[in-house]
């Protein structure tokens, strides 16, 4: 015998509400990012390059919770995706991880041998497109602010959005320097801040996607606990064969074997077990095999 629950997709269906404020902030950020990497060439400021790049992720985040919305409406119709496709939103992860990492390498590199012979930068136009893209994301920030708090999707765009605002700071604080004081190191400085400032944020994004694709345990929950939690179940005697993965962000899911006393109601144990793992794990989607006790009455682990 066996129990399910399955989840509804919240998150992703808690974004459908706020669809409309993403494709604004995507377009606005999209639009500001081009802008930033063209400038970037033409200005010849480092600094403007990286906070491009690093904008880059806010547009590829946004359109990540776009697609987690799209992909869900497409797979509740079809039959045979019987996981949906959340798993896209976690591929566009890592690649997401893979591209943003090769240019923070390439801004950190360029930032150290620009210390050696700091090239002239156009300061004005820098400051204009910095200015420009600083109020892009504090605009793109009100947008995505509501539902930051009811999709976990949103919540990663909306903390892009803020971390890249902090960058737009300091590529304006870098060209007021080199307007006021010509000291033209200021660019590779900023540059050197923002690219340090997006490796080790691009190295946990990168590594959260890996171990859901690998379908480790989530790092939060110790399998232990939870086996333990099924074991206390009034009923349950013995736990065995637990799996817990992670479909796509926020979204945990398991599956174990359920050895019964004698006589437990299986009902009631399935019951149980379903409100233990909702309740103390947040785990929503449950498959649990039930298995009532042996011939011999005895209460213990299978030979699988």
């Amino acid at each position: 015998m066996g129990g399910g629950h399955h989840h509804g997709g919240g998150s992703v269906w808690a974004a459908e509400r706020h669809r409309g404020r993403l494709w604004a902030a995507f377009a606005l950020l999209a639009a500001l990012m081009v802008i930033e990497a063209v400038a970037a060439l033409v200005t010849g400021s480092l600094a403007l390059l990286s906070d491009a790049g690093h904008m880059f992720t806010d547009v590829l985040g946004i359109g990540m919770a776009l697609a987690a919305i799209t992909a869900a409406r497409r797979a509740a119709a079809d039959p045979q995706r019987t996981f949906g496709l959340y798993r896209l939103e976690v591929l566009a992860a890592l690649a997401n991880a893979v591209l943003l990492f090769g240019v923070a390498v390439y801004v950190l590199v360029e930032a150290v041998r620009r210390f050696a012979a700091p090239p002239q930068v156009a300061a004005g136009p820098m400051l204009a497109v910095a200015t420009l893209g600083l109020l892009a994301n504090v605009a793109a920030f009100g947008l995505l602010r509501a539902g930051a708090r009811a999709s976990i999707n949103l919540r990663g765009a909306y903390l892009e959005v803020l971390g890249d605002l902090l960058n737009s700071v300091a590529v304006i604080v870098a060209a007021l320097v080199i307007i006021l004081t010509g000291w033209t190191w200021a660019d590779p400085v900023a540059a050197l801040a923002v690219g340090l400032f997006i490796v080790p944020r691009t190295w946990r994004l990168g590594r959260s996607a890996v171990r859901i694709l690998v379908q480790a345990a989530p790092e939060h929950l110790d399998v232990g606990v939870v086996r333990a939690r099924l074991a206390a179940v009034a009923g349950v005697c013995d736990v065995h064969d637990l799996h817990i993965w992670t479909l796509t962000s926020g979204m945990e899911v398991a599956s174990a074997h359920l050895a019964l006393d004698p006589g437990a109601e299986v009902g009631s144990v399935l019951a149980a077990a379903r409100s233990a793992l909702r309740e103390d794990f947040h785990i929503s989607h449950a498959t649990l095999q039930v298995e009532p006790e042996t011939p011999s009455g005895a209460c213990g682990p299978t030979d699988w």
